[in-house]
């Protein structure tokens, strides 16, 4: 009887970590094309699988063009981390800077901003595809400092650091939120580029 209750109890934590997670309909590894790009290392790949990354809250940063399947990547990862017993959730960069700015006060902004800092693995999804102002910098640059180097964060994006400038616009932020993410980061990696920080 405790066995089937506690197996119970298993199941409605996993239901509620996956739907914590909002990782929505994607599509699993097994039909990740490894031919397409050519230059993806599929010996890291299958490295950050074994998510050895949470445990020293490292940032992993998918960089490339459109459709070479960074978000897949990126929600099979969470997808991975939940099933293995890890607190995750999935957004896209403007879901989550819209959601902080619509707060009103300190207070509910404190509230909303537990929401992405509290996850043991956050995804930020699509940062670089839209502009954003000042504000909006200062919302991403405060959810990734109250993570570093206490949980990690997956970023994907199609632009180069150098080019963030351009979509944090007169944001004086820019600098260091690029530092924080790739803290202890090795040498930049070819395009596309996994990038663990």
């Amino acid at each position: 009887m405790l066995e089937i209750e506690e197996s119970e109890r298993q199941c409605r934590s996993l239901k509620r970590r996956l739907d914590n997670a909002r990782l929505g309909a994607f599509k699993p590894l097994a039909d990740f094309d490894y031919d397409w790009p050519q230059e993806l290392d599929r010996a890291l790949l299958e490295e950050l699988f074994t998510l050895a990354f949470l445990q020293g809250a490292t940032n992993l940063i998918l960089v490339g063009p459109n459709g070479l399947g960074k978000t897949m990547l990126a929600k099979n990862l969470l997808h991975q981390a939940v099933l293995r017993g890890h607190t995750a959730r999935f957004t896209l960069a403007s879901d989550m800077l819209h959601d902080l700015a619509a707060q009103d006060g300190s207070t509910q902004l404190a509230r909303r901003l537990r929401r992405y800092t509290g996850p043991q693995v956050l995804c930020i999804d699509e940062v670089g595809y839209l502009s954003y102002d000042a504000r909006y910098a200062d919302l991403l640059f405060e959810v990734i400092t109250r993570r570093y180097q206490q949980r990690a964060t997956v970023l994907t994006t199609n632009k180069p650091f150098g080019e963030w400038n351009q979509v944090f616009r007169n944001a004086a932020c820019v600098v260091t939120l690029v530092d924080r993410l790739v803290h202890r980061s090795g040498d930049p990696l070819p395009w596309p580029a996994i990038v663990t920080a």
